[in-house]
């Protein structure tokens, strides 16, 4: 059996930026690293399915750890990016109002963003706003001058990069099957049928997290939560975008609105929409959700006119808190909880992920502290 210090299960964004923080916190004697991946590539899964925003930390509740490490995050991230030339824009955020009734709603996240340390989102009157985008239609808005936008696959290649220089190996299509936590380490079995024996293991699996730690022998199962999926269906927009800023609307319970986004080349997109699946693999856009954007955008978009939309992708948010119950924080979950050594399993690691990914990557160095 193959012997090695440690092992990421895992190549989407959190999985690469948790190997590289671990190996460059590792004694030099002991940078015998890999990262486990699945499929052919990295970040095919959640880390490719996304809107790529940078969010600023405004919507999460105060003293959880999506608002922490979000705020944390958005700052080593902007840093990160701007030492390593990834690609990003630190474009901007309206969040609007478009009727009246959801003018406390948007007072309510003006104060839970200051409570998170955001103090430089503002409110803006309808005519401020429609100053800013004047294809804006709102009677009210919030403006978010650190929100922005992240090449999502520039910046996995890069923490790919710095992994792989200080000794680290990515290991594609290496699907891990079970494992069995031992005294002198974690055995992981591999779907190929090699064995693997590491003295840490960090389970980064993302949508299959909790079905990977099931199969870890030695770990009990009250510590492992059910898995629920979000789908987020996202449609493109033919033509230049009319707005230069990212519009959201106020929040919806699952998810963030039916918002626009931008890519750094200017095009808008939307979404992502919530609908709850059974399963990780369902990604297709059905044109059955096309009605359903129309009538969303319009509410802040009026001037959308009917085949400007087009069914663009799909992604699951990884989550462990069901349709009917309040969102569930981050899981950070370390031997002091579960009691195996060596062990940190991510559960739940949906947006901001993201964001947050450098930031949970100093969590979980901790928590192995």
């Amino acid at each position: 059996m193959d012997k090695v210090d440690g092992v990421v299960i895992g190549a989407g964004v959190v999985g690469l930026a948790v190997a590289r923080a671990l190996i460059h916190a590792a004694p030099p004697t002991s940078r015998e690293w890999l990262v486990l991946e699945a499929a052919s590539a990295i970040g095919t899964g959640t880390s490719s399915r996304n809107s790529e925003v940078i969010h600023a930390g405004i919507y999460y509740p105060q003293g959880s750890l999506k608002a922490q490490l979000c705020v944390q995050g958005r700052n080593m991230l902007y840093d990160y990016a701007a030492q390593r030339g990834v690609s990003h824009q630190r474009c901007g955020k309206l969040i609007v109002a478009t009727h009246a009734d959801q003018l406390p709603a948007l007072a309510d996240i003006l104060k839970k963003a200051h409570a998170n340390g955001v103090t430089d989102v503002v409110k803006l009157s309808a005519e401020q706003a429609k100053a800013m985008e004047p294809a804006l239609h709102c009677v009210g808005a919030l403006h978010s001058p650190s929100t922005g936008i992240v090449d999502s696959h520039g910046l996995m290649l890069s923490l790919q990069g710095d992994f792989e220089n200080a000794g680290g190996i990515v290991a594609l299509n290496s699907a891990v099957a079970s494992a069995v936590c031992r005294d002198d380490g974690i055995a992981l079995q591999m779907a190929d049928g090699s064995d693997l024996l590491a003295q840490t293991v960090i389970n980064a699996a993302g949508l299959t997290a909790p079905w990977l730690a099931m199969k870890f022998e030695g770990l009990l199962s009250q510590h492992v939560p059910q898995p629920f999926f979000a789908k987020g269906n996202y449609f493109t927009m033919s033509g230049k975008s009319p707005f230069s800023h990212l519009i959201y609307p106020v929040p919806e319970v699952a998810g963030l609105g039916v918002h626009l986004t931008l890519d750094l080349g200017g095009q808008a997109k939307f979404g992502p929409d919530v609908q709850w699946v059974d399963s990780p693999d369902d990604l297709i856009v059905s044109a059955e959700h096309e009605q359903n954007f129309y009538d969303e955008v319009r509410k802040y978009w009026p001037a959308l006119t009917d085949g400007m939309l087009q069914p663009g992708y799909a992604g699951i948010r990884p989550k462990i808190s069901g349709p009917r119950d309040a969102a569930a924080d981050f899981c950070i979950q370390g031997p002091t909880v579960h009691g195996v050594k060596g062990l940190v399993n991510l559960f739940g690691i949906e947006s901001p992920g993201l964001t947050s990914s450098l930031a949970i990557a100093e969590a979980v160095v901790r928590a192995l502290q």
